[in-house]
């Protein structure tokens, strides 16, 4: 599939864990584990980080010159605007999204919906692992040919269409010729296994994983995991009570295609 890209977006302001993005894994930054598993894929081609244009992420941009990784600064809290501009700025035709706040990816889930976007090339207008997401949290994968995020950026009006990127796209099946690949597994656990990134217990659990795993193997995969909290559970207890929290909980009303069993609120 020629011409695609992976458009990682991460910047340093996080309201709720500033800076997440360099915290130290296993002796790297965090983007760059993020960066290193994404690259690991074998249908990834190539890949750009799309930090924001304030101050603050000039420390973004300066490590990816470093590491020789694509870097292209955009829209502070615009990041459909931000997104396309990227993979406009790039040439891409084809215009994956995986957040930076998933520093456990498998590579293989990532080939998975790469796969079945190419085995429907043309057919298809959106393909991700999330509607509905079976896989632990933090294996987010959506691929869209460029012309449909054009699309997106021209109409998209809502504040949280401009601020997810994609859900203009995923709130209109009726429009848009949706695709959904579910874990091959059979099981789901989307709302029970919590390996994404956004508050402190969060940042205690990954790192408690890279430390048992990441030395030795830093793209260890799902499998790896599961048997290393079946071993030591204690570790998924870290951040267990954020298990099932994501922003679609925020927009339960406004959201069509999500439903109250697919979020959780903070007690």
């Amino acid at each position: 599939m020629d011409r695609s890209l992976v458009v990682i977006q991460a910047r340093k302001g996080s309201s709720r864990l500033p800076n997440k993005v360099l915290l130290p894994l296993a002796g790297s930054p965090l983007l760059l584990r993020v960066v290193e598993r994404v690259m690991a894929a074998r249908r990834v081609q190539g890949v750009v980080v799309a930090t924001t244009t304030d101050a603050i992420d000039d420390e973004v941009e300066a490590l990816c010159a470093e590491e020789r990784i694509p870097c292209f600064r955009g829209h502070p809290t615009d990041l459909l605007d931000r997104h396309y501009q990227a993979a406009r700025e790039f040439g891409a035709e084809h215009v994956a999204k995986i957040p930076s706040d998933c520093p456990m990816i498998d590579p293989a889930a990532i080939d998975r919906v790469f796969e079945a976007y190419e085995a429907k090339l043309g057919q298809v207008d959106y393909v991700s692992n999330l509607h509905p997401n079976t896989y632990p949290d933090g294996h987010d994968v959506e691929i869209v040919p460029f012309s449909v995020l054009e699309t997106a950026w021209k109409e998209a009006k809502r504040d949280f269409e401009r601020e997810h990127t994609t859900p203009f796209i995923w709130e209109q099946p009726e429009r848009f010729r949706l695709a959904n690949i579910a874990w091959e597994t059979g099981k789901d656990y989307s709302m029970s296994h919590r390996w994404t990134i956004d508050y402190p217990e969060d940042y205690a659990f990954i790192q408690r994983v890279y430390e048992e795993l990441g030395f030795q193997n830093p793209c260890f995969g799902i499998d790896d995991v599961l048997k290393l909290i079946e071993r030591k559970p204690e570790i998924q207890q870290l951040n267990a009570k954020y298990a099932g929290v994501n922003w679609y909980r925020h927009h339960l009303g406004e959201l069509r295609t999500i439903q109250s069993s697919q979020t959780k609120t903070l007690s």
